[in-house]
């Protein structure tokens, strides 16, 4: 393997993958300007034109925001790689840690350093989208002390949870040989299952307040359904969403006997509880169909492949020098693995994107069509319809640019999908 081999395929992926996404913003945007006067046909007994262009310019707002937040990652992707900025990095903390304090102690020094630079860069466009983007049309609520307060929990829990992770996975890679990559994975494996146990109950109550559902006729409604379906959890539970933002939504959490569910108070206030019934309906379909269980496996299988190909690559000078770092000679190289493995790993993942977006979008017809059996399609076509407005999501998207990234059919399909 030659190191311009690994510059030119690094640089030829980003370049590809930041063209695409211009020319599916721009797609989009066409698309969205084209049909901003008019609400489309099948829509327009029940959305106003008002709302309609109200959607239309929040999508063109965050479009723009978009591909800039896109062309800052690109900036900040080729600093740290082939401007040289980890290996600047990497030869400051590695001078003044490693001697002192040992190689395990400069390889988490080295990750949280460049953590906390990624974030520092990060902030201001997190910041710019919550105050700017999101305060413009409405649908913020969060205040600039919940903000920083989010942001420090979020900080303290990446070190009590993320630091001993990585100390582990370090270890693997120094303690057991070529086949680190497997055990690195189990330990990840495992990590994912447990936090589906721990996050719902511990992590969550954090950042949010959950109550049980005070509403006792949707209560005992939900119930039913529930019972209908086979499907048992912890609690039923209103979180407190309008806190942070006017979207509204509803989940399924948890697995085991940590199973919960969880309906912001903004969904609660908008939709009725016919609505909110063949909404659960909905996210039961996908337990029915064990969506959640294929999509966790999925992961799974590519995070296995994932790390085979970085537990061979660690191993390639080639592959240091040519993303622009020098490896160590006097001390672990692990740490650099992981962080250029990251770094060099979106650009090519992008163009992987529609394939996971056509199996979410199959997934949510599925758990259409169960929640049509078990509650009332009309229901849920008026719950969306709300939904869709008050998220501001467009009725008009662009074919192409839909197919790539919505992770949800458009408006237009799922709703004759369920008229049918």
């Amino acid at each position: 393997m030659q190191a311009s081999s690994i510059t030119l395929g690094l640089v030829a992926a980003i370049v590809a993958a930041h063209v695409v996404r211009l020319w599916l913003a721009a797609r989009q945007v066409r698309s969205v300007v084209a049909h901003r006067d008019a609400v489309p046909a099948p829509f327009a007994a029940t959305v106003s034109l008002a709302a309609h262009q109200r959607a239309a310019d929040y999508t063109l707002a965050r479009l723009r925001f978009s591909v800039v937040t896109d062309s800052v990652a690109v900036a900040v992707l080729l600093a740290w790689t082939l401007l040289g900025g980890l290996d600047a990095l990497n030869a400051l903390v590695r001078d003044a840690v490693q001697p002192r304090w040992g190689d395990m102690a400069y390889q988490l020094a080295l990750v949280g350093a460049f953590s906390l630079i990624s974030s520092l860069v990060e902030l201001p466009l997190e910041w710019a989208r919550v105050f700017r983007l999101e305060q413009r049309f409405g649908f913020n609520r969060m205040t600039p002390a919940l903000f920083l307060a989010d942001l420090a929990k979020g900080t303290l829990l990446s070190v009590l949870i993320g630091l001993p992770l990585l100390a582990a996975v370090l270890w693997f890679m120094r303690a057991t040989g070529g086949t680190w990559w497997l055990w690195a994975w189990a330990l990840w494996v495992a990590f994912v299952l447990l936090m589906q146990v721990v996050y719902p109950t511990w992590i969550a109550p954090w950042f949010n307040r959950f109550e049980p559902l005070p509403d006792a006729a949707l209560a005992e409604r939900v119930q039913a359904l529930m019972a209908r379906c086979g499907f048992r959890a912890q609690g039923l539970y209103m979180m407190d969403g309008s806190r942070r933002s006017s979207h509204a939504n509803a989940y399924f959490g948890g697995l085991g006997r940590a199973k919960r569910v969880v309906l912001f108070d903004t969904l609660l206030a908008r939709l009725g509880g016919r609505e909110v019934e063949a909404v659960l309906a909905h996210e039961l379909g996908h337990f029915h169909h064990k969506h959640v269980w294929w999509m966790t496996l999925r992961a799974f299988g590519a995070g296995l492949l994932a790390m085979a190909l970085l537990g061979w690559l660690a191993g390639q000078p080639a592959f240091y020098a040519g993303l622009g770092v020098a490896p160590n000679l006097q001390a672990p190289n692990d740490a650099l693995a992981l962080l250029l493995f990251m770094l060099a790993a979106p650009p090519f993942a992008f163009f992987l994107s529609p394939m996971s977006a056509a199996w979410s979008r199959r997934a949510e017809f599925e758990a259409d069509a169960y929640a049509c059996a078990q509650t009332s399609g009309g229901d849920l076509a008026a719950a969306l319809l709300k939904l869709h407005e008050d998220n501001g999501s467009t009725l008009t998207p662009d074919p192409i640019y839909a197919r790539f990234y919505y992770s949800h059919p458009p408006a237009a399909e799922r709703l004759a999908a369920l008229a049918a």
